[in-house]
């Protein structure tokens, strides 16, 4: 088993996932994010847990914005 993992800007797109556009909620909270870490635009890391969190609302029911 490899003890490192692979960067997810070297992983290839996983195969047949289903195209996810960001909402403008999920944008601004990325855009949060990295302005809380220090950064001036969100990076790629920004955008996957701004997604995961979109998804994981649509799939409970209810909005990205309220827990």
């Amino acid at each position: 088993m490899p003890t490192h993992r692979q960067p997810p800007w070297k992983k290839p797109k996983p195969k047949g996932a289903a195209k996810v556009k960001l909402t403008p909620a999920s944008i601004l909270w990325a855009k949060t994010r990295a302005q809380a870490a220090g950064r001036r635009y969100p990076n790629l890391v920004d955008n996957m847990a701004a997604l995961r969190r979109q998804v994981e609302a649509e799939h409970r029911g209810t909005s990205p914005d309220h827990p």
